[in-house]
């Protein structure tokens, strides 16, 4: 797995130009299953939905909307947040977009564990919780069976007063919260990209 650190305050469009042009180079044979890491300048995504409620007030929002092709209702990007982006040949992994989601829950799982950080799943809800609420989203999507998209993992305090504007994921009355509020200390976006690096080789290549 070919894995890549963008950087900081990419741009969104940037980055999903860049995800498209590799999974038709992973669908094709021209480049290896990637792993794309990332913090991006402040976006809200949503997938191409007929209900778009979850964006609130779209004109008054400070920030631009993507609507893009994954599942799910409207979440924020931005500083503070750590970005990644499988785009995994799923021809080779049984077609089965369910153990995908499941398997980059694990890894982000892993990630908050090896940080001390409590985290779980909750049931029928796709993501990453703790007592405080959500601390990571997830919204894939697949073309040619190339996975597109990935997580969003609440690093710093930075991250979460953006939520506010919107409901996130759609879930009326959830509260976001980052792994600094649960470790009680800072911590450098870059440091966990590299733990759930690990976290994900471990969980996708054995």
């Amino acid at each position: 797995m070919d894995v890549r650190w963008l950087g900081s305050a990419v741009d969104y469009a940037t980055a999903l130009e860049l995800q498209e042009q590799t999974a038709a180079a992973v669908a094709d044979g021209r480049a290896p299953e990637t792993l794309l890491l990332l913090e991006h300048a402040p976006v809200y995504t949503i997938g191409r939905l007929r209900d778009q409620s979850s964006l609130g007030d779209r004109a008054a929002l400070p920030f631009p909307v993507f609507e893009i092709q994954r599942g799910g209702q409207a979440t924020y990007h931005g500083p503070g947040q750590h970005i990644g982006y499988p785009i995994l040949d799923l021809r080779t992994r049984g077609k089965d977009l369910h153990a995908h989601l499941r398997g980059i829950e694990q890894a982000l799982l892993d990630t908050c564990a090896a940080l001390g950080v409590a985290a779980s799943r909750r049931d029928g809800l796709t993501g990453v919780w703790t007592d405080r609420g959500k601390i990571a989203s997830l919204g894939v999507g697949v073309k040619k069976w190339i996975s597109l998209y990935g997580f969003a993992l609440n690093v710093t305090a930075a991250s979460l007063p953006p939520f506010l504007a919107i409901t996130p994921c759609g879930l009326d009355h959830v509260r976001m919260t980052c792994l600094e509020h649960e470790c009680g200390r800072s911590l450098d976006v870059r440091a966990v990209a590299d733990l759930t690096e690990e976290r994900l080789r471990a969980v996708f290549l054995g």
